[in-house]
């Protein structure tokens, strides 16, 4: 139990799962909690002149079993055997591999497919409010920042899973956005703007953030900085498909409140079994789809412009019946190519998925050749 104690030691807010064996186990407190969240058999043993309790499962069944305990709102410790138990002398090396938690996850079954699983970072700046959005799964990685009444509009309009923000400010936090958010607080060493600049031109390979447009956005580029900071303390390190980062510009959108989110049943309701206004609407093929029109549901265009454009495609595909068959029939066989780009640059991806992926750039010629056909909106939009 030594070695057990030195990890769980430095993971302390974390169900920690130690490897032992063919079978992931858990002790004490992490074995009640898992045996109830999991619906598994727990047990004790002795441990000197006392008791301890004691709950696992089969290695191979960790994609069965992760998934209910970070929907449970558990930060998951993955402790692992570092070496082959066959040639080693004495105790096992073991080490913490991977820390999941709610907003840091790559796991198909604890994400939502038609909703983006955004880790938010919110900075205290002297004036401003820094606030960054990153989903791991697909790479989006956004930027902002303002007043509190701005930030909480873009808290509530992305919905994160998951939100970090300074040790000093949980008082101020809690009072500005609530106490819903399932929240992890930072030490505040880690809030500062040559750390996270560094770590955000690191993951770019760049020497300045001004290709990005977020460069003047100082509080929200320290936020931005520490999710990825977050990233490397919960043992993701393979962030190769976060390739940039853009900002969200407060005078494009119409902003709502918590209230009118609410009030207008955008994707819930108080009534059981009522019909929210995105279950009227969403008739995508796509998981790609159906997120992009999550976004904009909560982010109505303001622009003139930009809202006519959009509504010109719409019609063309209405009115087009042979663009519209080839386009429902190919998009339904892309699955969600966003997230398995993701698996591939973190080495998560497996056969049948790529066998997925193979499908999905298959049936993009069809759709880029029919679409360049289709007109000048089309053709504009598979250059972007």
């Amino acid at each position: 139990m030594g070695q057990y104690n030195a990890i769980k030691t430095k993971h302390p807010g974390a169900l920690l799962l130690f490897r032992v064996g063919d079978f992931y186990e858990t002790f004490g407190e992490d074995a009640v909690k898992a045996s109830t969240i999991l619906g598994i058999v727990l047990t004790a043993r002795n441990n000197g002149d006392s008791k301890i309790e004691l709950a696992g499962f089969p290695h191979h069944s960790l994609d069965t079993y992760l998934p209910k305990l970070v929907r449970a709102g558990e930060r998951v410790a993955i402790c692992d055997q570092l070496e082959d138990p066959k040639s080693s002398k004495g105790i096992v090396k073991r080490g913490v591999t991977e820390l999941v938690t709610p907003g840091v996850s790559y796991n198909e079954l604890t994400l939502e497919t038609k909703k983006n699983n955004f880790l938010a970072a919110v900075f205290y700046g002297k004036k401003n409010i820094g606030v960054s959005f990153l989903d791991i799964s697909t790479g989006e990685f956004l930027v902002a920042e303002g007043t509190a009444d701005y930030v909480d509009k873009l808290l509530q309009s992305l919905s994160p899973t998951e939100v970090i923000y300074q040790k000093e400010k949980r008082r101020k936090f809690e009072e500005d956005f609530g106490t819903s958010f399932y929240a992890y607080m930072l030490d505040d060493w880690v809030f500062t703007t040559d750390y996270t600049k560094g770590l955000l031109h690191k993951q770019f390979e760049t020497k300045s953030l001004k290709g990005f447009g977020v460069s003047d956005l100082s509080d929200g580029v320290i936020a931005a900085g520490v999710a990825l900071h977050y990233l490397n303390e919960t043992h993701h390190h393979k962030t190769k498909h976060i390739l940039g980062i853009s900002r969200i510009e407060e005078h494009k959108y119409v902003w709502m409140d918590r209230f009118t989110i609410r009030n207008l049943e955008l994707f819930s309701s108080p009534n059981e079994g009522a019909k929210t206004l995105i279950d009227v609407l969403d008739n995508t093929k796509s998981a790609m789809g159906a997120r992009m029109l999550r976004r904009w549901l909560v982010l109505p265009l303001k622009n003139e412009k930009k809202i006519s454009e959009r509504h010109n495609i719409v019609q063309q595909i209405l009115v087009n019946d042979k663009l519209s068959a080839v386009l429902k029939e190919e998009i339904s066989k892309i699955r969600d190519l966003e997230r398995l780009i993701s698996k591939v640059a973190t080495l998560r991806i497996n056969p049948r998925e790529c066998a997925r992926l193979k499908d999905a750039l298959i049936s993009l010629k069809p759709i880029k050749e029919i679409c360049i056909a289709s007109g000048k909106e089309l053709q504009n939009l598979t250059n972007k």
